[in-house]
């Protein structure tokens, strides 16, 4: 039994460890991704990714043929760009997110299995004893 408590413990560490890896990964990269979009902010890109995507259908109307010509205009070839370049940047957030909320998990279980591994210690000791 206290083989198993052991090899517990050492799972403890392991999942603890990779969630607090996790959580300084995903604070690394959003801030990384914060300095990378200046001087938008993290908060604004939902918003202005919806913007761009009007104002980009509205342009891909208004210049449907000439689009399927293969000649698009400046403008919309800019928002195009800029719709992909804000999307790219809610993908990478979203994944940051994902990672941070990893690591809560992984935190989670790790304390839980903590307490597990005591008390199946505990339990040990006490029929060692009897």
């Amino acid at each position: 039994m206290r083989v198993i408590a052991i090899l517990v413990a050492v799972m403890v560490l392991f999942v603890l460890t990779l969630g607090i890896v996790f959580m300084n990964q995903a604070g690394s990269a959003e801030k990384t991704i914060a300095d990378e979009i200046q001087p938008l902010k993290t908060a604004d890109v939902n918003a202005t990714y919806d913007s761009v995507k009007a104002k980009q259908m509205q342009v891909a109307q208004a210049e449907g043929a000439a689009i399927q010509a293969g000649n698009p205009s400046a403008t919309y070839s800019y928002l195009t760009l800029q719709r992909t370049s804000l999307g790219l940047t809610k993908s990478n957030l979203g994944l940051a997110q994902s990672t941070r909320t990893t690591g809560i998990i992984n935190i989670v279980l790790g304390v839980g299995i903590l307490l597990l591994a005591i008390g199946m210690f505990a339990r040990s000791r006490e029929t060692v004893k009897a």
